[in-house]
């Protein structure tokens, strides 16, 4: 998470949209645009992570969008036909609720024109500079869609706890921290939010998986749900900043106990807290409180 100075006030922004962060949006959409019709679609690129369909706007168009959903880190969208849209931001990508009629800008790939019962009109406009994102049709006649299939269960699922964690651990010798954020384990653990479960926890992000305890694991696994909730929580004040579109402005702003605070005290014991490559990403750790 970078933390950018400028014209008096301070504005945060993440590498790449988590789980907290698509959370806050999906609440944002299940409150601006369910019930809604799309009127017109209009696709300035199609060259996003998959090429937009070009059957999209011609599906889409008339429909009216009954819910917003998420499942790890996919928005979806269910219409009225039973198709669905599928929406992922990669790492730089936006979803803005705007006044209609807005004109694209260089990055905006996507718009979706709504109107309500009274035609009042709206526009949801997909933004995406490095064009890592997609916007997707999941037909009716598609039950189950391949970018979903091999996705872990969610952090917040009962499913989640001690002994499917220890089940999965046996015998591995994967770092615990790269065991947590894998999207087959659980999905939307993301690096800032596996360190500081980890440290909650008292783990330290280098000991392998597999030599976990059953009674470690439900520390973590109750510690990953609490830091996920903080950071939820903290998200929810940007709903104003992803109606008016005013950007990034407020991801995750729990105070980070571990995440960037190399060389300085931890906040428990005073120990140096220490960084460390794990799986080719940083991680920090107290040596004293996390084993």
């Amino acid at each position: 998470m970078a933390r950018k100075q400028g014209q008096g006030s301070i504005r945060y922004s993440a590498r790449m949209p988590e789980l907290p962060e698509v959370e806050t949006i999906r609440r944002g959409l299940a409150r601006q645009v369910v019930g809604w019709r799309i009127r017109r679609v209009a696709i300035h690129e199609r060259r996003l992570r998959f090429p937009v369909s070009r059957r999209l706007a011609a599906r889409v168009t008339g429909c009216r969008i009954l819910a917003a959903e998420r499942r790890a880190k996919y928005l979806i969208l269910p219409l009225d036909s039973g198709d669905r849209l599928l929406i992922h931001l990669g790492m730089s990508g936006r979803l803005s609720v705007l006044p209609w009629p807005q004109p694209p800008g260089r990055h905006d790939h996507v718009d979706f024109e709504l109107a309500d019962a009274d035609d009042q009109r709206s526009l949801l406009r997909f933004r995406d500079p490095r064009r890592f994102g997609a916007v997707l049709l999941w037909p009716a006649t598609q039950p189950h869609h391949a970018l979903l299939a091999a996705l872990g269960p969610e952090p917040f699922d009962p499913a989640f706890d001690a002994d499917y964690l220890f089940a999965r651990a046996r015998g591995r010798r994967l770092a615990v921290k790269n065991f947590i954020m894998d999207g087959r384990i659980v999905v939307g653990v993301g690096n800032i939010y596996a360190s500081e479960a980890l440290f909650r926890a008292g783990l330290r992000p280098t000991r392998p998986a597999g030599r976990v305890t059953r009674a470690e694991f439900a520390r973590l696994a109750a510690h990953i749900r609490e830091v996920l909730r903080d950071a939820i929580a903290q998200g929810g004040t940007t709903l104003r900043d992803f109606a008016d579109a005013k950007g990034a402005v407020g991801y995750f702003r729990v105070r980070l106990d571990a995440y960037g605070r190399d060389g300085q005290p931890c906040r428990i014991c005073g120990t140096e807290i220490r960084r460390v490559r794990v799986g080719q990403r940083s991680s920090f750790y107290c040596p004293h409180c996390q084993r």
